[in-house]
């Protein structure tokens, strides 16, 4: 099995602006990513898929390859996750599958990688996501009439206590597998026949503020100084 191992990066992201070479705690967000994809046992080459020159300038100093440009129609704000991978499929033909690693998953470590990579191996499933279980339980979500009164989200027997719920889980970002030819099939990772990877919490913070970005540099800031010998 022949499998593209890719990270979209591209330049015009607008919440926290030219976010995948920022520096993160002395290092260029997209290093995070690719450092660890190269570490991995299963990954031979990491390819970055991104339509700006100063990207993918960076991304080449960092260890990756970049054997094409992205086409500037398939840079925007609007443009689907899977457009990217199934251009990089059509540019580089014969990989049997694509493994997606977002730049904005820097907590993700090169065992997730692995791990993750194994339970594909060994299910073979047409498509598979990272997922963390989440804090945030849709049992106690509502919305709001005009008259402020709340209507569950989940209609379903209330639940008081957090134990009597059951465990609920959202994408965290950090990794995408499919097969070549069902992603073209589909144009999207993400089907009801998609099966998940779980992740711990604490690697699964998705970059999409400055809030974000703040507390991952204080995540690494301080797992930095915890390795530090006395």
């Amino acid at each position: 099995m022949k499998i593209l191992a890719l990270v979209p990066a591209r330049g015009g992201s607008k919440g926290i602006p030219r976010k995948n070479i920022k520096p993160l705690a002395g290092r260029p967000l997209i290093a995070w990513t690719i450092s660890e994809a190269l570490k991995s046992k299963y990954v031979d080459q990491v390819i970055v898929s991104t339509e700006d020159v100063e990207i993918a300038e960076v991304a080449r100093s960092c260890g990756a390859n970049v054997p094409f440009m992205r086409p500037q129609e398939l840079a925007q704000d609007g443009t689907p996750g899977a457009a990217p991978a199934i251009h990089a499929l059509e540019a580089l033909p014969g990989h049997d599958v694509v493994l997606l690693l977002q730049p904005t998953s820097p907590l993700r470590r090169a065992e997730d990688i692995d791990l993750f990579i194994e339970q594909a191996l060994a299910q073979k499933p047409k498509s598979m996501t990272s997922v963390c279980e989440t804090p945030k339980n849709p049992y106690w979500m509502y919305t709001l009439s005009p008259q402020s009164t709340l209507t569950p989200i989940i209609q379903a027997p209330t639940m008081h206590c957090r134990q009597d719920m059951p465990a609920i889980y959202s994408t965290n970002g950090a990794l995408y597998w499919a097969e070549a030819d069902w992603l073209r099939a589909n144009n999207t990772f993400v089907t009801a026949e998609t099966t998940a990877y779980i992740m711990p919490a604490e690697r699964s913070v998705d970059l999409d503020t400055p809030t974000d970005w703040k507390l991952v540099e204080l995540l690494l800031e301080n797992e930095r100084a915890g390795s530090k010998p006395d």
